[in-house]
């Protein structure tokens, strides 16, 4: 095998480090590579380069985990231009920001309490386009402008939205069983 556990994960797939990435593209190269590196391909060969297989495809499967989702992906990317985006001890956040969650967390609580599938799909939805117009925020801060200090900002609101959006979809999928 002639890869290098030093490259990137864009690097890996041959991509270039941007937000915004060809899904198809990335999708291919990772086909291609799992096809070089899969274990059975190397069953027949001595321990060291089973293992090494092994790990290879680990590697291979990490990184198309994490560039395949638009929010793993720029919190790797925003990693290697050596931004934490520090999700677990920085929570501050506009309080526009928290005052338009808190709202949504309500709205959502009620609609859960009458069961009001309509109010939360609603929700939903405005949710989704916020999620939009944030990954949208977020490819234009690392791939335009390499704000990534906004970039991060972003990153931190997208995931208060998305944890609400999955709470909401969560109730809604209780309602239909």
């Amino acid at each position: 095998m002639n890869l290098d556990f030093n490259q990137n994960y864009f690097e890996l797939f041959g991509l270039a480090p941007f937000f915004g990435i060809d899904g198809a593209r990335l999708d291919r190269a990772y086909h291609e590579l799992q096809a070089k590196v899969h274990p059975d391909r190397f069953a027949h060969l001595p321990e060291t380069e089973r293992r090494l297989s092994m790990q290879w495809a680990t590697r291979v499967n990490e990184a198309y985990r994490t560039l395949k989702h638009p929010l793993s992906r720029a919190q790797y990317l925003l990693e290697l231009y050596g931004m934490d985006t520090r999700h677990e001890s920085n929570t501050a956040m506009p309080a526009e920001f928290l005052m338009e969650q808190m709202e949504w967390r309500e709205a959502a609580a009620e609609a859960r309490e009458a069961e009001d599938v309509g109010e939360l799909e609603s929700l939903h939805h405005r949710l989704r386009a916020q999620a939009d117009t944030l990954f949208a925020e977020i490819e234009k801060d690392i791939d335009r402008k390499e704000n990534y200090a906004g970039a991060a900002d972003a990153v931190r609101r997208l995931m208060f939205v998305l944890k609400l959006k999955e709470e909401i979809d969560e109730a809604l999928e209780s309602m239909e069983s």
